[in-house]
């Protein structure tokens, strides 16, 4: 599938969005499909360098062990429908930040799990602030990426209540910037 085969306003509404999304395949290695221009603000790479590759290629070499669980877990159980976590990215330039992670299934009405939506916001030397505005921006970015994929016969999976549990998320990502800055990666 190319970003051109996914229903127009899906299209128009990731590119009108003020948060950092991607937009991936749920078969084989989740291929990238569409990003949006915060996304590669965020990163640094274009669409010409991420679609149809998996994003895990902006790990680099570094472990990511509890996240890279995390997102397994989410990835192969059905019944999860979204995941939150802090893991160590690097943009195309090399310069490593710690992205805050948020990932949801969309499901065709039959049932069967279509694409693999995520946000990410980048929390290495985020104020707790504006923690506060990505997550009011992240709900409502949630809030009207609903129906515009209920126009398309896609239901958004993932609830509100992962957004709003962030104190874990947070935590953890404070432990992932310290590891970051007693490493060699500065």
């Amino acid at each position: 599938m190319t970003a051109t085969q996914l229903p127009p306003a899906l299209r128009a509404y990731f590119q009108s969005s003020p948060v950092a999304l991607s937009l991936g395949e749920a078969v084989d290695d989740h291929p990238l499909l569409l990003t949006n221009q915060r996304f590669r603000d965020l990163t640094g790479y274009g669409s010409n360098d991420v679609v149809g590759r998996n994003c895990r290629f902006l790990q680099g070499d570094s472990d990511n062990r509890e996240p890279r669980l995390r997102i397994r877990a989410f990835l192969g159980d059905e019944a999860q429908t979204s995941v939150r976590t802090a893991i160590l990215n690097f943009r195309k330039d090399g310069t490593p930040f710690v992205n805050l992670l948020y990932m949801s299934k969309l499901r065709a009405l039959t049932g069967e799990v279509r694409y693999i939506f995520a946000s990410q916001f980048d929390v290495s030397r985020t104020q707790p602030e504006r923690l506060a505005d990505y997550d009011a921006a992240l709900g409502q970015t949630i809030a009207k990426l609903a129906p515009v994929a209920a126009e398309s016969g896609i239901a958004v999976e993932g609830t509100l209540i992962t957004i709003a549990n962030t104190a874990a998320t947070i935590a953890q990502a404070k432990m992932t910037l310290s590891d970051l800055d007693t490493s060699s990666f500065l």
